[in-house]
């Protein structure tokens, strides 16, 4: 039988210190193994971390995020790039979560260092597919990614 896990304060220091030792700015802990139906993870973030608009595509694929920790931005974008909606995510805040349906583009912006969230979407997990990276964004490691995630931060100024 497994064992329950916890998400206290030694996991969140553990994972806040991991993703700014990441060059990525971030760092999952998964409490499922990949093939599982329900994907459940708690990601430390960092303000450099990039995470590119992107949705999910599949009659199964909504996502929930929670902020257990500091403060994000997420934008949501209609099909070609224009924001349609901007909302802080702040732990203890007015609003502390999103749960975004099937096909929407978002991406996220972290606001505060060492902030968590915790992340819950069906499994099994599969690599971006087609359509689910939008044409108008540049992708992690492409040129323009500093000027893009520039740009995403200023919508929270």
């Amino acid at each position: 039988m497994a064992t329950p896990s916890f998400l206290d304060l030694t996991l969140f220091n553990e994972l806040a210190g991991k993703a700014a030792a990441s060059p990525r700015g971030r760092q999952h802990h998964n409490f499922h193994q990949m093939e599982d139906a329900c994907h459940r993870m708690v990601v430390g973030l960092q303000p450099n971390t990039y995470i590119p608009p992107h949705r999910h595509l599949g009659e199964n694929k909504a996502e929930t995020l929670l902020v257990l920790k500091g403060r994000l931005g997420v934008l949501i974008f209609d099909e070609s790039g224009v924001v349609v909606k901007k909302q802080i995510l702040q732990a203890g805040g007015d609003c502390v979560g999103v749960d975004l349906p099937t096909g929407v583009f978002h991406g996220l912006v972290v606001l505060e260092a060492d902030s968590l969230m915790f992340e819950c979407k069906a499994g099994p997990y599969r690599p971006v597919g087609e359509g689910e990276l939008p044409h108008w964004a540049p992708r992690e490691g492409e040129a323009g990614v500093a000027e893009y995630q520039a740009w995403m931060h200023a919508q929270f100024d």
